[in-house]
């Protein structure tokens, strides 16, 4: 499994009280506004602005913040203009990480994001520093409560996706690149708007982490996570059920 998505798991299991609201609407907000720039402020004619809206409405954001962001987004409104920025570096264990970012001030952000490896025991690398160990996809993420996994997999592997794999919570299709709206058409037809529909990064190989460096790693994917202006962490890295029933307790 991914180091994405083993991260995923953990957090789910410590439970939704362990979420802070306010970092959560920040960050939907953020989407919300790149994404009403970056596309059609229609959602109907916007496929991310479209999951970036169920997104903010699964975690109960009042509709005149969603509308307000988007019109922040949109040029109707005077606001920060976000830039996405990518930082790269090692993880304790020599596990490698991509962190994706949405920011208004670079120096800012990358400040935070080498000092959160700093105090990991971990270093911030150069852009393209670990990328190449890593391919770009195309990833499609439903909740479980979307269809089953039979009925996923058939209608992902038809529509032209690479994989499925499906959990307790959830479903995620990954696909080449440029398939991504081909195949995030054809499941929204069928199963709806997902949660996710975007382009991220599939490590080619992991590198199995037990013990005290799984637990600084997991430390250091999570303050990552923590930062306001991070979307995602991607790891290239897998932890036992063991470690990660230690780490979830």
């Amino acid at each position: 499994m991914a180091g994405h998505s083993q991260f995923k798991n953990i957090m789910h299991r410590k439970g939704a009280q362990d979420a802070k609201r306010n970092k959560i609407f920040t960050k939907l907000i953020r989407e919300l506004t790149i994404s009403a720039r970056t596309g059609a402020p229609d959602p109907a004619m916007n496929p991310r602005l479209r999951a970036a809206i169920i997104a903010a409405r699964q975690s109960n954001m009042p509709k005149d913040t969603i509308d307000r962001a988007i019109k922040r987004g949109a040029g109707g409104e005077d606001g920060a203009n976000y830039d996405e920025v990518r930082y790269e570096g090692y993880a304790p264990g020599g596990v490698a990480l991509i962190v994706e970012a949405s920011t208004d001030n670079r120096n800012r952000t990358a400040g935070d994001v080498r000092s959160a490896f700093t105090k990991a025991g971990g270093a911030l690398g150069e852009t393209n520093s670990v990328s190449f160990m890593f391919d770009r996809i195309g990833l499609i993420a439903y909740d479980v409560s979307a269809g089953g996994a039979d009925a996923m997999f058939e209608a992902a592997l038809e529509a032209g996706a690479d994989n499925v794999e499906s959990d307790e919570t959830s479903h995620e299709i990954t696909c080449a690149p440029d398939d991504l709206s081909t195949v995030r058409d054809a499941l929204e037809a069928k199963f709806g708007t997902p949660g996710t529909a975007k382009l991220s990064w599939r490590a080619q190989t992991l590198i199995g982490v037990e013990g005290d460096a799984a637990e600084k790693l997991f430390k250091l994917v999570e303050a990552l996570e923590d930062l306001d202006d991070v979307n995602s962490v991607i790891g290239n890295f897998e932890v036992s059920e063991e470690t990660l029933a230690k780490l979830a307790g």
